[in-house]
């Protein structure tokens, strides 16, 4: 299997794991509309989401790589399967949600930084008018921001509780 053929797949999969991303970040944008504290940050990191998966598929035009149809599918639908994990209520979305969709979210862009470092060390900081470095640094911003709401997600959702030292 040659070079190109493993870089197709990687792309790919990566096209797949942006798809699942976008989806996880607009319903959390949704889930959390009446708390400003969350929305606002997560409208800007769901937007810049949004833009990354349009220049991996700008990157992917520009190494005429064949997109998958089935792969960014697959994404998307485990995204939505995803939805249907046990979180403490029956219907509707908990603070339990919140916590777990933001760790999700969190471990999507760590993937997305690497996707980003990997084609800076394969192709140049700079190739073909992107710029590896800056989308790498702009994801390092995104993760910092959702670890920030996540912190901020775990105290009312655990604190309260038996094993709580805040108890």
């Amino acid at each position: 299997m040659g070079q190109d053929r493993y870089l197709s797949i990687y792309l790919n999969d990566h096209l797949a794991g942006a798809a699942a991303g976008v989806e996880l970040a607009r319903r959390m944008v949704a889930g959390n509309r009446g708390s400003p504290e969350l929305r606002e940050p997560l409208e800007r990191v769901c937007a810049e989401i949004e833009a990354d998966r349009e220049t991996l598929e700008r990157v992917m035009e520009s190494l005429t790589v064949r997109r998958s149809t089935v792969k960014p599918a697959a994404g998307w639908l485990l995204e939505k399967l995803g939805r249907l994990k046990l979180n403490g209520q029956l219907r509707g979305y908990s603070p339990l949600s919140r916590v777990v969709e933001l760790e999700g979210l969190c471990l999507g862009i760590s993937g997305k930084i690497e996707l980003w470092r990997a084609l800076e060390q394969a192709l140049g900081a700079e190739w073909s008018g992107f710029d590896f470095r800056q989308l790498g640094e702009r994801a390092e911003r995104q993760r910092a921001t959702v670890e920030e709401l996540h912190g901020a997600a775990v105290i009312p959702t655990f604190s309260a509780g038996p094993y709580s030292s805040r108890s």
